[in-house]
């Protein structure tokens, strides 16, 4: 069978699923989230970050953030209950992942990982997340995505930095 040339793990996972999205192209490179925002039609609080973090030697884990939300490490080194931990590298983003800085998502991986999503995902109606091609997202509603991320631990250890809450 001949697949999409839009057809990658995250939309294959979605599929098999039976969750609906929109795979969305973005016409040239994206240089911030703004960028990514108003060429998805969405506000930056609707696109989710999948960011990797280190905890130990081939230890990870993924934490799904929405916008410019900063993610409160004490909070989440707490709620680990471990004492260090880092944002992977790149390397390690693609080697873990499977997918490159930019489009990685918590579908389509090639082993199973522990992920946290903090509550501010789950905000909007309508969300954009990695699509695992840069450049591209897929856009789905937000009670589709919850589906999609089945059991899932929810927290909330983000902030907005711009207002310090």
């Amino acid at each position: 069978m001949l697949q999409s040339p839009d057809s990658t793990p995250v939309t294959q996972a979605l599929d098999a699923l039976g969750v609906q999205y929109r795979f969305f192209r973005h016409p040239g490179m994206v240089h911030s989230l703004e960028q990514a925002a108003m060429e998805r039609g969405q506000r930056p609080e609707q696109i989710i970050r999948s960011i990797l973090f280190r905890l130990g030697a081939d230890e990870y884990i993924m934490v799904l953030v929405a916008g410019s939300r900063q993610v409160d490490w004490p909070s989440i080194r707490r709620f680990l209950g471990v004492s260090r931990m880092s944002m992977a590298t790149e390397a390690e983003v693609i080697e873990v992942t499977g997918y490159p800085l930019g489009a990685v998502s918590p579908f389509g991986l090639p082993q199973p990982l522990k992920i946290l999503a903090d509550s501010s995902i789950f905000a909007e109606e309508e969300v954009s997340i990695g699509s695992g091609i840069r450049y591209s997202t897929v856009i789905l509603r937000q009670e589709d995505l919850r589906r999609a991320l089945g059991e899932i631990e929810e927290v909330d250890f983000s902030y907005l930095k711009e207002t310090g809450e």
